[in-house]
């Protein structure tokens, strides 16, 4: 588990070490068909886990990348038309999240389990049944990682999550914990899920209530707290960006006075919450259909 912790270098060491993967895979498949998803060796197998799989994009050995990423870079190059932002335009955007991965193999191995569909459902398996919080935050930061990025294995992965294994129940229940290292790991994974434009029509209706009710009533002091609220109205802001039945469904959560007030800083420096909730205001603005609900 330390040693999973040292750097680039030592994750694709021990990526590439034969059966490592694959033994801690099988590992945490017996602990949960046991019933035993809260022993220790469980969560050092899933802390090892979300640690190899941090950076993973990027550090794929090349005979991965090669064969996952060519279709993106025909996408790429197939659509010269520059727009407004380049190649960050929303249509080449929603292009590349379209981009199907290679058929997933039946059974995986090594390095390829990292981001198979099998070890997905395992980590929300643990986060529905583990109440260690290691275990919680470790599975929860697994998948904010695979969901980290702008190829397609992020997509491919936020549809499986949400669409696929039915997800979003278990991670919503996660916004609820005391502990907030969890709270603010489920946030983060739901802030990456939002980034799917085919997916957020079904993140707002599961979890946007949530999102609002767990928003502070003020700017929030630690730090810690104050992150996480960042990364709640920068969420709120992807599902509601597009969709004006869905800044609706916020107005109906009684989100807006809470946006109102993280935005309004008293103090000399402007905290991370308070930018976010400005960048939310200002995008729930421009429905205009939505302004003499506002200001109702």
């Amino acid at each position: 588990r330390n040693m999973s912790s040292a750097g680039p270098e030592g994750r694709k060491k021990m990526r590439e070490c034969d059966g490592l993967i694959d033994s801690l895979v099988y590992y945490i498949q017996g602990a949960i068909a046991d019933h035993e998803p809260n022993d220790k060796a469980t969560e050092n197998c899933v802390c090892i886990l979300h640690n190899l799989s941090y950076q993973l994009e990027i550090e794929l050995p090349e005979s991965y990348a090669q064969s996952i990423y060519m279709q993106r870079r025909n996408i790429s190059s197939n659509d010269k038309t520059p727009g407004c932002f380049g190649t960050r335009s929303r249509k080449v955007k929603e292009k590349q999240q379209d981009t199907p991965l290679p058929e997933e193999k039946s059974n995986p191995r090594g390095v390829e389990s990292l981001w198979h569909s099998t070890l997905i459902r395992i980590y929300l398996s643990l986060i529905a049944k583990s109440t260690r919080n290691y275990t919680q935050e470790a599975s929860l930061g697994a998948l904010q990682n695979l969901t980290a990025g702008t190829g397609p294995m992020p997509f491919a992965v936020a549809r499986t999550v949400v669409q696929k294994a039915n997800g979003l129940p278990s991670i919503r229940t996660m916004l609820h914990v005391s502990h907030p290292t969890v709270k603010k790991t489920a946030v983060s994974l739901l802030r990456n899920l939002s980034r799917n434009t085919s997916l957020q029509n079904d993140i707002a209706r599961e979890v946007l209530p949530d999102l609002v009710s767990i928003l502070p009533e003020s700017v929030p002091g630690s730090d810690i707290v104050c992150e996480t609220t960042a990364s709640i109205c920068y969420t709120l802001y992807n599902l509601t960006q597009s969709s004006s039945h869905n800044a609706r469904l916020l107005l109906s959560a009684d989100g807006l006075p809470k946006i109102i007030a993280i935005s309004m800083n008293d103090s000399n420096m402007v905290s991370k919450a308070s930018r976010a909730a400005s960048v939310l205001l200002y995008s729930l603005w421009s429905h205009t259909d939505l302004h003499s609900a506002y200001k109702k």
